[in-house]
Protein backbone atom coordinates (compact mmCIF):
# COMPACT_ATOMS: atom_id res chain seq x y z
CA UNK A 1 0.00 0.00 0.00
CA UNK A 2 1.54 3.24 -1.33
CA UNK A 3 0.58 6.84 -0.49
CA UNK A 4 1.98 9.15 -2.42
CA UNK A 5 2.09 13.00 -1.61
CA UNK A 6 4.28 16.09 -2.09
CA UNK A 7 5.64 18.90 0.31
CA UNK A 8 2.95 21.72 -0.05
CA UNK A 9 -0.27 19.30 0.31
CA UNK A 10 -1.24 18.85 4.04
CA UNK A 11 -4.09 16.62 3.39
CA UNK A 12 -1.86 13.38 3.06
CA UNK A 13 -1.50 13.53 6.69
CA UNK A 14 -5.70 13.40 7.20
CA UNK A 15 -5.32 10.77 4.68
CA UNK A 16 -2.99 8.73 6.21
CA UNK A 17 -4.61 8.98 9.46
CA UNK A 18 -7.86 7.43 7.47
CA UNK A 19 -5.81 5.12 5.84
CA UNK A 20 -4.43 3.55 8.90
CA UNK A 21 -8.06 3.80 10.41
CA UNK A 22 -9.79 2.09 7.64
CA UNK A 23 -7.00 -0.93 7.55
CA UNK A 24 -7.54 -1.48 10.87
CA UNK A 25 -11.12 -1.69 10.95
CA UNK A 26 -10.78 -4.33 7.65
CA UNK A 27 -8.45 -6.26 9.55
CA UNK A 28 -5.24 -5.80 7.50
CA UNK A 29 -3.63 -3.87 10.59
CA UNK A 30 -0.35 -5.81 9.57
CA UNK A 31 -0.39 -3.84 6.40
CA UNK A 32 2.52 -1.11 5.84
CA UNK A 33 1.90 1.80 4.10
CA UNK A 34 5.25 3.09 2.58
CA UNK A 35 5.34 6.91 1.83
CA UNK A 36 6.33 8.62 -0.93
CA UNK A 37 7.49 11.93 -1.79
CA UNK A 38 6.25 13.10 -5.33
CA UNK A 39 8.26 15.99 -6.15
CA UNK A 40 8.73 16.64 -9.87
CA UNK A 41 6.21 16.44 -12.96
CA UNK A 42 8.36 13.34 -14.60
CA UNK A 43 7.45 11.63 -11.23
CA UNK A 44 4.60 12.47 -11.23
CA UNK A 45 3.42 11.28 -14.43
CA UNK A 46 6.18 7.51 -13.96
CA UNK A 47 3.84 7.19 -10.89
CA UNK A 48 0.44 8.25 -12.17
CA UNK A 49 0.51 10.52 -9.47
CA UNK A 50 -2.70 13.16 -10.05
CA UNK A 51 -2.40 15.50 -6.95
CA UNK A 52 -1.46 14.95 -2.95
CA UNK A 53 -2.85 12.55 -1.67
CA UNK A 54 -2.74 9.75 -3.99
CA UNK A 55 -3.39 6.23 -2.51
CA UNK A 56 -2.37 2.95 -4.60
CA UNK A 57 -3.91 -0.33 -3.26
CA UNK A 58 -2.20 -3.36 -5.46
CA UNK A 59 -0.53 -0.22 -7.44
CA UNK A 60 -3.92 0.63 -8.64
CA UNK A 61 -5.50 3.98 -7.62
CA UNK A 62 -8.87 3.01 -7.01
CA UNK A 63 -10.44 7.03 -6.54
CA UNK A 64 -8.88 7.93 -9.94
CA UNK A 65 -10.73 9.84 -12.30
CA UNK A 66 -10.94 9.35 -15.92
CA UNK A 67 -8.94 11.55 -17.71
CA UNK A 68 -6.97 12.80 -14.66
CA UNK A 69 -3.58 14.40 -15.37
CA UNK A 70 -0.64 13.96 -13.21
CA UNK A 71 0.24 17.21 -11.13
CA UNK A 72 2.01 18.48 -8.46
CA UNK A 73 -1.55 19.81 -6.65
CA UNK A 74 -3.70 19.42 -3.81
CA UNK A 75 -6.42 16.97 -4.91
CA UNK A 76 -10.02 16.73 -4.01
CA UNK A 77 -12.30 13.62 -3.46
CA UNK A 78 -15.83 13.79 -3.67
CA UNK A 79 -18.23 12.96 -0.77
CA UNK A 80 -21.39 12.71 0.88
CA UNK A 81 -20.73 16.43 1.73
CA UNK A 82 -19.30 18.13 -1.06
CA UNK A 83 -15.51 17.81 -1.53
CA UNK A 84 -13.01 16.67 0.94
CA UNK A 85 -8.49 17.11 0.71
CA UNK A 86 -8.95 12.89 0.95
CA UNK A 87 -10.94 9.94 0.50
CA UNK A 88 -12.87 9.24 3.78
CA UNK A 89 -13.01 6.66 5.76
CA UNK A 90 -15.85 4.53 4.36
CA UNK A 91 -14.57 5.51 0.62
CA UNK A 92 -11.19 3.74 2.01
CA UNK A 93 -12.85 0.80 3.69
CA UNK A 94 -14.65 0.13 0.45
CA UNK A 95 -11.92 0.29 -1.66
CA UNK A 96 -9.68 -1.97 0.75
CA UNK A 97 -12.65 -4.51 0.22
CA UNK A 98 -12.90 -4.30 -3.38
CA UNK A 99 -9.18 -4.42 -3.67
CA UNK A 100 -9.13 -7.74 -1.63
CA UNK A 101 -6.29 -6.33 0.13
Amino acid sequence: MHLLFFDDCPSWLVADERLRAALDRTGHEDIVVVHELVTTIDEAQRRHFTGSPTILINGVDPFAGAGAEPALACRVYPSAEGFDGSPSLDQLVRAIGDAGA
